[in-house]
């Protein structure tokens, strides 16, 4: 799970006790708050689509478990305006209700950690196409982990899934996709790496707010502050949750005392990424999405996420599923072209905007969604993509942002970031040259504007 700017990445399985099956979870009794999504630990994907609400995640990270590479070793330098910040932030956090022994045992040895900046300067340049990430979000060595996985804590799962609704499998994708099953859930010291990102100012006060978060599970007593790790921008344990998003959706399910996501056990891990999902608003019952073709004539200006219909009204305009049939009822939904009129088409449903609220980028949601599927046994995608293309970078990101702004087509930021705004603008210029309007920020689209 994440922050924005979306940064953090991520198989064996370990074995986990059991409870009983009339032990009700305990929920976190801190405030609620507006769910922040959580970091892995490997620079993020940039891809963005056009996720309904704002986010503070960065926009995609890879994927773990294929590259299966160690994480580097942390390089911590002394530093001395480290160390002023330090001393400034102890009277702040005590301000906050953290205690003074919880925070000089928390920060005894933390240093400036270089490698932690180095990584969250890099996140912007690290592209791919949605096809590509998929290819390893549900390549078949995740699949056949996924299903090991499921069959191994199927007994834990079941009860999860009955106790909040949750689709077991989606709960496994989530935790395939985070942390590689729990293989890499990333080694780095939250608080130091959280200490560094807040002093260095970039997005001080949201760090400064994790890391306060993180001293907060600490004074708790779930986790000391040896074994609080996870990625260089703060995601912990099985699931990748930040802090924050900890402290609101964090679950004791196996009834020991503690909201435990870091040990081998994963119970606590699942039973809170099945919270979190559900108090996003996870319909029981109901898909993320299917996978559908659209006829000949489909306006493509259609496929726009508050441009809602149910299944049987998009059927009488053409849309269908793989197998030629009208999509079942399942709720309002909306029509999402992750690769324009050149890929593959899929109809949303609440389920889709749930996952959202995990990790905002359309990839992610369409890669949980998907690995859930095929660990069930499900097909793959059947559409093709245009694998000709390639990503644009950073930079061309920006300067699509530019020309179509200087044509009259505002995105409103020039950011590197194809978000609504931009896919709106995208289509507004492709509906006055004549092209399908299906909001592609393409190298194609780029050249044409140039």
């Amino acid at each position: 799970m994440w922050v924005t700017g979306k940064c953090a990445g991520f198989c064996a399985i370990a074995l986990a006790t059991t409870v009983s099956a009339a032990a009700a979870p305990t929920p976190a009794v801190r405030p609620m708050v507006r769910p922040v999504p959580a970091v892995s630990s490997a620079e993020p994907l940039v891809y963005q689509a056009s996720a309904p609400t704002a986010s503070l995640r960065p926009v995609l990270r890879p994927l773990s478990a294929d590259l299966n590479a160690p994480e580097l070793a942390p390089t911590a330098s002394a530093n001395n305006g480290f160390q002023r910040w330090i001393d400034g932030y102890r009277s702040r956090a005590i301000r906050s209700g953290i205690s003074a022994s919880v925070f000089d045992e928390a920060f005894h040895g933390v240093q400036y950690n270089t490698n932690v900046i180095q990584k969250d300067r890099n996140q912007s340049e690290f592209t791919k196409t949605i096809w590509e990430y998929l290819d390893s979000a549900a390549s078949d060595t995740r699949i056949k982990n996924g299903q090991a996985a499921l069959s191994k804590h199927r007994e834990k799962l079941e009860r999860i899934e009955a106790h909040y609704g949750v689709k077991k499998e989606v709960i496994v994708a989530v935790w395939g996709l985070e942390s590689a099953y729990g293989t890499y859930k990333g080694s780095t010291q939250i608080i130091e790496a959280l200490a560094t990102l807040a002093y260095d100012g970039r997005r001080g006060e949201f760090f400064e707010q994790q890391l306060t978060a993180a001293l907060k599970i600490l004074q708790n007593g779930d986790v000391r502050a040896a074994g609080m790790t996870g990625s260089w921008a703060g995601a912990m344990g099985h699931t990748q949750f930040i802090p924050t998003s900890y402290l609101s959706f964090a679950v004791d399910f196996t009834g020991d005392g503690k909201r435990d996501i870091w040990s081998e056990d994963p119970t606590d891990a699942l039973a809170s990424t099945a919270a979190y999902l559900k108090q996003s608003g996870w319909v029981t019952g109901q898909p993320w999405g299917v996978e559908v073709t659209l006829p000949s004539n489909f306006d493509y200006a259609a496929a726009n996420r508050k441009n809602l219909k149910t299944p049987s009204a998009w059927a009488k305009l053409g849309v269908r599923d793989m197998q030629g049939r009208a999509v079942p009822n399942h709720g309002s939904a909306s029509i999402l072209l992750p690769a324009g009129s050149q890929g593959a088409a899929f109809m949303i449903f609440q389920n889709f905007a749930a996952i959202e609220q995990y990790n905002t980028a359309d990839a992610y949601v369409i890669g949980v969604g998907h690995l859930s599927d095929r660990i069930e046994g499900g097909p793959a995608i059947q559409a093709t993509w245009p694998r000709g293309d390639r990503a644009l970078t950073f930079k061309e990101r920006k300067e699509l942002q530019r020309r179509l702004t200087r044509a009259g087509f505002d995105t409103q930021k020039i950011d590197g970031k194809i978000g609504p705004l931009t896919i709106q603008a995208v289509r507004a210029y492709q509906h006055s040259v004549g092209l399908k309007p299906d909001g592609y920020a393409s190298l194609k689209l780029l050249k044409e504007l140039r």
